[in-house]
C-alpha cells in the first residue's frame, strides 16, 4: 500500500461529494447544508459550529463527522507505540484543574535527573518509537538542563522520536534562560526535540484561562509559540480541555482560533480534545463531561477543523470504550500503547497502562477499521499485522457511563 494512500493524500472534499449520504443527513436541511459547505470547499462557520453542538440528533452529527473522516482516511485508524515520561511534577504555577502539580516541599514531589529520565526509557526502548514528555515549570531548570536531557536521549536512543514540552514550558524555559522563544526552540530542536505535543491549550479564551489557569501563557501566546515552532519546521499537535467553566460558544471560538492559526503556519498535525477529570482538582463548579458529550466534541471538531488532518481519541483520558466509539464518529487516530502515564491518572483516569500493540490493533478492528502503525509525524505507515491478537480489555474511566 502506497504511503500516499495510507496518509490520506487525496482530495477529500471531492471524495466527500461523491459519497452516499445517509438518510439522517439528507433529511436534515441544516446538516445537508453543512455537508454541501464542506464538499464545496468552504468552512463551517462559528455560528453553525454552535448549532452543531446544540443539534438534537447526535447520531446524525456523528454520521456527518464519520463521512468526513472516511473521505479523508477511508477505513484506516492510526496509532503508534509510545511511552510517556514526565520530567517533574514540581511547578511554580497551581492551575485549578491540575491534579499532577506538587510544590517543591511536597512529600511526593520529584524532578528526574537526566540519567533517571533515560533509565525510564530503557525497558521500553525496543518496543517504542516515541517518547512523550511534559512536566511542571521547575523553578530552577534552565535550557541547559533540557539540552542535556534531549542530547542524552538522542545519543542513547536515536530511533526514538522525542515529542516534548507544552507551550507554557517553552515560555518558562525561555524566560528562565534569558532567551527568545525562537532561540529556545531552535536550540532544543538542535539538541533532540522533534515535535511538540500541544498540551496546555485548555480553552483559548482568556476569560476562561483566568479562572482555571491564571498565570499560564495567554491564548495568543499559545498560538504564537506554536506558530514559531511551525516556522522552524517543528510539527506540533494542538489540544482542548473542555468541561470546566467554558460555554459551548467558547469551545467553538477555540476551534476557530486553531484553524486560523493553521491557515497562517500550517504545522498542526493532530487535534486532541479531552474532558476535564475532577479528581483531586479545585474547580467545584465544573461538571464532568459525559461520554455522549465527549463524542459530540470529537464529531464537531472533525467538521470544523477542515485544515488540521488528524483527530485523536485520547484514550488515556476518555477510556478505551469511548475512544473506540469515537473512531466511528470523526476520530482517525487513537493514542498509542503509552506504557506509562501520570497526569490523567492523577486526575482520575483508570485506562489500562500496559496495552500492547496487538491489543490496540484489536480494539481498532472491533470498530471495523484497519489499524495502521504510523510514526510520530504521520510520514511513514504500515498496516498492522493482525495475527495472534491478545484478548482486548476495554476499561472506561471512572464515572463515565
Amino acid at each position: 500500500m502506497a504511503d500516499s494512500e495510507l496518509a490520506g493524500h487525496w482530495n477529500w472534499r471531492e471524495r466527500l461529494s461523491a459519497m452516499p449520504v445517509p438518510l439522517c443527513i439528507s433529511s436534515d436541511p441544516f446538516l445537508s447544508t453543512c455537508l454541501e459547505t464542506l464538499a464545496e470547499g468552504s468552512r463551517i462557520s462559528v455560528e453553525d459550529g454552535v448549532l452543531l453542538f446544540e443539534h438534537e440528533s447526535l447520531p446524525s452529527v456523528c454520521a456527518l463527522a464519520n463521512m468526513v473522516k472516511c473521505a479523508r482516511f477511508g477505513n484506516y485508524v492510526y496509532f503508534n507505540e509510545n511511552l510517556h515520561v514526565n520530567t517533574t511534577n514540581i511547578c511554580v504555577l497551581a492551575c485549578r484543574f491540575c491534579a499532577f502539580r506538587k510544590g517543591p516541599r511536597h512529600s511526593e514531589a520529584y524532578a528526574l535527573s537526566v540519567e533517571d529520565f533515560i533509565h525510564r526509557i530503557e525497558s521500553f526502548s525496543d518496543k517504542i518509537d516515541e517518547v512523550h514528555s511534559v512536566g511542571g515549570l521547575h523553578p530552577e531548570w534552565t535550557i541547559d538542563h533540557y539540552i542535556d536531557l534531549f542530547e542524552g536521549v538522542r545519543k542513547r536512543y536515536p530511533h526514538v522520536h522525542l515529542k516534548a514540552l507544552t507551550a507554557v514550558e517553552v515560555k518558562h524555559i525561555a524566560n528562565r534562560s534569558g532567551l527568545s522563544v525562537r532561540a529556545t526552540l531552535k536550540a532544543l530542536n538542535d539538541s533532540g526535540l522533534d515535535s511538540l505535543p500541544g498540551g496546555g491549550a485548555e480553552i483559548l479564551v482568556d476569560s476562561v484561562r483566568d479562572r482555571i489557569c491564571r498565570g499560564k501563557e495567554s491564548s495568543n501566546e499559545y498560538l504564537q509559540i506554536h506558530g514559531i515552532a511551525h516556522s522552524l519546521g517543528i510539527q506540533t499537535n494542538c489540544t482542548m480541555l473542555f468541561g470546566t467553566v467554558e460555554t459551548t460558544a467558547q469551545r467553538v471560538i477555540h476551534l476557530d482560533r486553531l484553524r486560523k492559526q493553521q491557515d497562517l503556519s500550517g504545522g498542526f498535525q493532530c487535534f486532541v480534545p479531552y474532558p476535564f477529570l475532577p479528581d483531586m482538582t479545585r474547580i467545584p463548579e465544573a461538571q464532568l463531561a459525559t461520554s455522549t458529550e465527549v463524542i459530540r466534541v470529537i464529531a464537531v471538531s472533525r467538521l470544523m477543523l477542515d485544515n488540521i488532518p488528524h483527530i485523536k481519541a485520547y484514550r488515556m483520558n476518555i477510556g478505551d470504550h469511548t475512544a473506540a466509539i469515537s473512531l466511528r464518529t470523526g476520530a482517525d487516530d487513537i493514542d498509542g500503547t503509552v506504557g506509562h502515564e501520570e497526569i490523567m491518572h492523577e486526575a482520575g483516569s483508570s485506562t489500562n497502562l500496559d496495552t500492547s500493540a496487538h491489543e490496540l490493533a484489536r480494539l481498532i478492528e472491533q470498530t471495523e477499521s484497519i489499524p495502521v502503525k504510523r510514526n510520530s509525524i504521520y510520514s511513514t505507515f504500515s498496516i498492522f499485522d493482525g495475527d495472534n491478537h491478545e484478548e482486548i480489555r476495554t476499561l472506561p474511566i471512572a464515572g463515565q457511563a
